[in-house]
């Protein structure tokens, strides 16, 4: 047993992720705790808008166009004329698409620093990082290809590299300049993560075979429609639901309760950047390359062997180390944290049961369901968080989260009820 779980492609990519996640581990709770000791409640809530802002910009510009490349390249590794319009087509497209959307964020970035912030104070954070936009949407294209060619290790040492210097960057301008230099140092770490990116790729670009053209092929443009609409989707309602929750919590109990929840967010986001990442490395090339049921089955049965189990024990040490954990990482401020996290750790185990055929949904293109099951769950969440604020305040949000991801969880049970009924079976026979 332990000699086949050794040989498994998804343990030996999870095995050299865990490295990069325990890593990220430690910074993340020692940034937490900069935060908490530095900032306070309040400034955990702004550096929380502000992180959403960046990773909804980046899905409206990339459109999907990350799942576009991994599919597309594991279709064509060996088809030296169509990686090359491939390449050309994205890039292209992508360098557009970047230079638009950071000039009208520059235009209205007192609007937007106003509804993020609640003040213009931090506009230049934004335009700082609406000016480097466009790099910072290229890198995203290469970490795809990268994924493409199922070249793990490197953007294992690309996001472990890249994780330090964030670190550092974030931990001295926040002890320096405050909440600004936390603000600034979020839009630098960006470009740190451009810079690494880049040391790699002068080594490697030969091995794509990469000629730029000059140019955009229709034909590859068809192919992302479908990715584009299911990224613009998840970026716009998944990261403005949870800036309009923020809102709401702010307007109803006041900064410092929306830092709580976001503490609480942090608190299990360290976990689901673990699965998350193994999700991204090893399931979307495997699903895109999946060509039966059968072989999404057999998928999906690993999925449940394997990464299900591994997230229980270690959502239970979680829940079982809170209050330890709690102290350790953040200040005395977020001891609330330990009665919502129950509620969150509960939702994330929910959304993991899940995930493997939501990226199913996303590498197959199957918008409508896609769409559904994304609009569903944060139409649910934010009404949800709305109608509860006024009792239980940040619990209201966590709350929410964990009733959204049950009815999420029965929509997927309803859209695959073949699929399921066959992993269980076979299980049992």
């Amino acid at each position: 047993m332990i000699g086949r779980l050794k040989q498994n492609k998804l343990v030996r990519v999870l095995s050299l992720n865990s490295i990069s996640v325990g890593i990220n581990f430690v910074l993340g709770f020692a940034s937490a705790k900069i935060i908490s000791v530095f900032l306070g409640a309040s400034g955990m809530a702004l550096i929380g808008s502000f992180r959403n802002f960046i990773a909804m910009v980046k899905g409206l510009c990339t459109m999907g166009i990350s799942s576009a490349v991994i599919t597309l390249i594991i279709e064509n590794k060996e088809n030296p004329k169509a990686l090359s319009a491939i390449y050309s087509t994205f890039f292209w497209l992508l360098a557009i698409a970047s230079v638009v959307l950071s000039g009208i964020g520059l235009f209205f970035c007192n609007a937007l620093s106003q509804f993020l912030f609640y003040t213009i104070d931090y506009v230049n954070p934004l335009r700082l990082f609406l000016l480097l936009l466009p790099l910072v949407v290229l890198t995203i294209f290469w970490l795809a290809i990268y994924n493409g060619f199922s070249l793990f290790r490197k953007i294992i040492y690309i996001q472990t590299i890249s994780s330090i210097l964030v670190f550092a960057v974030s931990g001295i301008g926040i002890w320096k300049f405050g909440i600004d230099g936390g603000l600034v140092s979020l839009a630098i770490g960006e470009v740190l993560i451009v810079g690494v990116t880049s040391v790699y790729l002068v080594k490697d670009i030969r091995q794509f075979d990469w000629k730029l053209q000059f140019g955009i092929d229709g034909t590859y443009l068809n192919n992302i429609r479908k990715f584009a609409i299911m990224a613009i989707v998840s970026a716009v309602v998944g990261q403005g639901t949870l800036l309009l929750i923020r809102n709401i919590l702010i307007a109803d109990s006041g900064l410092s309760q929306a830092g709580i929840w976001d503490a609480a967010n942090r608190f299990s986001g360290f976990l689901m950047t673990f699965i998350n990442s193994g999700l991204t490395l090893y399931y979307m090339p495997k699903l895109a390359s999946s060509q039966s049921e059968q072989e999404f089955v057999a998928e999906i049965r690993t999925y449940y062997k394997i990464l299900v189990p591994l997230s229980l024990v270690l959502i239970v040490s979680l829940y079982a180390l809170r209050n330890l954990v709690i102290h350790l990482v953040f200040s005395a401020e977020f001891s609330p944290v330990a009665d919502l996290i129950k509620w969150q750790l509960a939702g994330d185990f929910l959304r993991i049961l899940y995930l493997a055929f939501g990226f199913r949904l996303l590498v197959k293109q199957q918008v409508w369901r896609y769409c559904s099951i994304e609009i569903g769950f944060n139409v649910i969440y934010l009404l949800l968080s709305y109608e509860l604020v006024s009792r239980y305040e940040a619990e209201a949000a966590v709350m929410a989260y964990f009733f959204a991801n049950v009815v999420a969880l029965l929509i997927m049970v309803w859209h695959f009820p073949v699929t399921i009924k066959s992993v269980f079976q076979k299980e049992v026979v």
